[in-house]
């Protein structure tokens, strides 16, 4: 099977990234941690950030990685939150060539076992300039990196870190709870 984290050179880059995982918890369990602005940019272990709000603007300041300006496009507890990133420069937030990343946090079990698919949506890869080599980069970095944050979300939702209310995973021989392609 080819990896799918990486694009033949001649093909041309996809606007958007569709990556899911099964997470062995409730929804709202799930929506508490992708509710989250910035959540997800770590290196595949979470940290905490600085996260402050100025109108319909916010800020992330990660430790490691630097500042970040996101808005809340959609929020609809406990199945759906969308953010746009923000594109540096002047002029009005729909100015700035930005990316959507969207959470959508669909049930996979039974009302006995708490199982939800987390799909994560990131779409814009195609307005973010006219070199085709940084679009590329960009769009194979943030494929492998969803895989990561995937990752990070079940293990927070699963593992019951940050103080959320968990549900204890209850795995059934033969059942994969890995992420899906």
């Amino acid at each position: 099977m080819a990896d799918e984290s990486i694009l033949p050179g001649d093909g041309e880059v996809p606007d958007e990234i569709v990556r899911s995982a099964l997470i062995h918890a409730s929804a709202e369990t799930v929506f508490a941690i992708v509710q989250e602005p910035g959540w997800f940019i770590n290196d595949g272990e979470y940290r905490e950030h600085r996260i402050t709000t100025d109108g319909p603007v916010t800020r992330v300041l990660d430790p490691v990685h630097g500042s970040f300006e996101l808005t809340v496009e959609v929020r609809e507890p406990p199945h759906r939150v969308a953010f746009r990133w923000l594109g540096g420069g002047m002029g009005e937030i729909s100015d700035a060539p930005n990316n959507t990343v969207e959470f959508v946090i669909d049930p996979a079990g039974t009302a006995k076992r708490n199982l939800v698919r987390l799909t994560v949506r990131e779409r814009g890869f195609a307005k973010l300039g006219p070199d085709e080599s940084v679009r590329r980069r960009n769009y194979e970095e943030n494929l492998r990196g969803w895989e990561q944050q995937l990752d990070v979300a079940r293990s927070l939702a699963e593992g019951g870190c940050r103080g959320t209310d968990v549900d204890a995973p209850e795995q059934s021989a033969g059942e994969d709870a890995g992420s899906e392609r």
